[in-house]
């Protein structure tokens, strides 16, 4: 839309007009037209009146724009759907009184069209607001037309956007076909009381998008209305009977600042930066595709986090399957169950509470439509439970009670802030809903607890391995340091291996009995089978041996020194608390002295060991 224009040119065309017109620069009158390029300005030269072209296109229009800044900026096109093909424009007060535009041809483009009874005595005048006003002396000064009353696109400071009650007139904005094509768009917005005001975007006549009800000082279905300063806004709604609407104003400093409904529906605010030498865009009416008025059906919900971005209200079903799993939500959903009210009454036993209760749905903005109740909140709830009709409520503290009947359309999951709306609901589904977190929540504590104690005895056993190691380690390195020093002995010691006490319990069967082969001066000998299937042979130092620690070292050392291949092998020892234990290979046709001393047959005959 903007388009810069040298001062050089300015400057001559006000030049020119000061001429023709002396000083009355913000007026027209029967004998003071303009003709194209030629335009009026403000008192303040805010704004102008002239003709102008847009980007892409040679057509001229009329209209108001901002004057003192150098991106062109249309606020206003009067023959915005019959532009003029050449630059042979005139605006002028008609005999009748009527502001109209001609082209070359003189033929009308545009009037402002109403009944003047005194058209001598019209001027219509610009002001620093934007509001081209025609007015006559007859009429004490008042206006016969306003440019604020017939706006384009543009809301600007003081314009009033509402309906006149007694004369059915609206004044809402009508979106441009594109950014260059100023003609009527799709889109308009304006100010629909629906029992609660709010403002709406319509396309082609059908809702499409809209603010959630005004609380007396913002829109409760905008989030950042919550959070944002707009107290220059204000809405006069107070008596049904008389015209109602929305306006704003700020102070001097923020001039520069509109709002516009542009070609694709959006509402936005549009300010000034001057550092920028640019337009900022901010606050649109549209965010994501929830913002689409009723996009999820009835007893739908948005919510712009998930994907897809609709669903059924909790206790409602889609009511077309296959359309909703192909994106299409339009359908809505219907009640899993009735009521309890409603099947009480068709049982014939009369309305009633029945086990109807409600669900809590948080930081929601409410569907539209809702019936304003002054009750105060604690009765909200009980004010609908009444009557079977009202299946949700709402509570807002400039509003009161907002009750719903018939279908909740445009429900919306806000990111924050916004109202708690109660969805009626047959206590049967909510019962559903605490089985399933009972479900939930008892499952994920009985997982926790399995996981804890398999970690637990998981951490057990390892500790007590590591400690078996740690501790055959010391007892090794205990051993090894204090009685065969740093020698070559010393080093096969650490070389053997260290079996602890229940290990070789088990593979004596407890020190049996029936498992002995002998004993000595330095203990018992218990044959053992360990895990693997290998055969032992435990000599277990005896309490009541005169050996003791010195003996049992030396055994370990001489034994461990002397390896051959016609002497017993050390497998190892063990020594914890005061049991020392070596570990021998088994020998499973005994010693050789029970062929030495004991009686063996030599040809056939029998010897002892005098004999030999």
């Amino acid at each position: 839309m903007g388009k810069t224009i040298s001062c050089s040119v300015l400057l001559g065309l006000v030049s020119c007009f000061c001429l023709q017109f002396g000083t009355a620069l913000d007026t027209i009158t029967p004998s003071k037209s303009i003709k194209d390029p030629e335009f009026i300005i403000s008192q303040n030269g805010i704004f102008r009146l002239g003709f102008f072209s847009l980007a892409n296109s040679s057509n001229r229009y009329l209209g108001i724009l901002y004057h003192q800044i150098s991106v062109q900026t249309v606020v206003w096109v009067a023959n915005r759907n019959r532009p003029l093909k050449d630059s042979s424009g005139i605006l002028n007060i008609s005999d009748d009184g009527n502001l109209v535009v001609l082209n070359g041809k003189t033929e009308i483009l545009w009037s402002s069209n109403v009944t003047n009874t005194a058209p001598n005595a019209t001027t219509a005048q610009l002001s620093d607001l934007g509001n081209l006003v025609l007015s006559n002396g007859d009429d004490a000064g008042s206006s016969l037309w306003e440019s604020f009353q017939h706006p384009c696109n543009v809301f600007l400071q003081t314009m009033k956007i509402g309906v006149d009650i007694k004369t059915g007139r609206k004044v809402e904005l009508k979106s441009w076909k594109s950014i260059d094509d100023p003609s009527d768009g799709n889109f308009s917005l304006g100010f629909e009381h629906f029992n609660i005001p709010e403002l709406v975007i319509r396309k082609d006549n059908q809702l499409y998008f809209r603010t959630g009800p005004w609380n007396g000082n913002i829109f409760i279905g905008i989030v950042y209305m919550y959070t944002v300063n707009f107290d220059g806004f204000d809405v006069v709604a107070d008596n049904p009977q008389q015209p109602y609407y929305i306006t704003y104003e700020y102070s001097n400093d923020f001039r520069l600042i509109y709002y516009e409904l542009d070609s694709q529906g959006k509402f936005i605010e549009r300010r000034w930066d001057a550092d920028k030498g640019n337009w900022i865009n901010r606050y649109p009416s549209h965010e994501s595709d929830c913002d689409v008025y009723g996009i999820c059906g009835a007893f739908g919900i948005c919510d712009s986090s998930k994907r897809p971005i609709c669903s059924c209200l909790k206790g409602f079903k889609p009511r077309n399957a296959e359309e909703w799993s192909r994106g299409n939500w339009s359908s809505g959903c219907f009640r899993n169950t009735p009521l309890q009210c409603q099947r009480d009454n068709n049982n014939g036993s009369g309305a009633g509470q029945g086990d109807d209760e409600f669900l809590e749905m948080q930081m929601m903005k409410v569907p539209t439509f809702p019936y304003r109740s002054l009750i105060v909140n604690g009765d909200c709830k009980d004010e609908c439970m009444k009557n079977c009709s009202c299946v949700a409520y709402a509570y807002d503290d400039g509003i009161g009670c907002m009750l719903w009947s018939g279908d909740l359309v445009d429900v919306k999951k806000l990111s924050s802030l916004g109202v708690d709306l109660y969805i009626r609901l047959p206590s049967s589904e909510l019962d559903k809903g605490k089985s399933r977190k009972v479900i939930v929540i008892t499952t994920a504590i009985a997982g926790i607890v399995v996981i804890t104690i398999s970690a637990l005895f998981l951490w057990c056993r390892m500790a007590k391995h590591k400690g078996r190691n740690k501790k055959q380690k010391e007892v090794k390195h205990q051993i090894c340091s204090e009685n065969i020093g740093e020698n070559s002995i010393g080093v096969k010691l650490q070389q053997l291996p260290i079996f602890n006490f229940e290990e070789l319990a088990t593979a004596t069967n407890n020190f049996n009995h029936a498992e002995k082969l002998g004993q000595g001066g330095f203990g018992p000998v218990y044959k053992g089978t360990l895990d693997d299937g290998k055969e032992i042979a435990v000599k277990r130092l005896s309490k009541a041996s005169v050996q003791g620690l010195e003996e049992f070292m030396n055994e370990m050392a001489v034994i461990s020194k002397l390896q051959h291949r016609n002497l017993v092998r050390l497998f190892g020892c063990c020594v914890e608390g005061e049991e020392k234990m070596l570990v021998y290979e088994y020998m499973p046709n005994k010693s050789l002295d029970a062929f030495l001393f004991g009686m063996e047959i030599v040809e056939g005959r029998r010897y002892l060991w005098h004999s030999r």
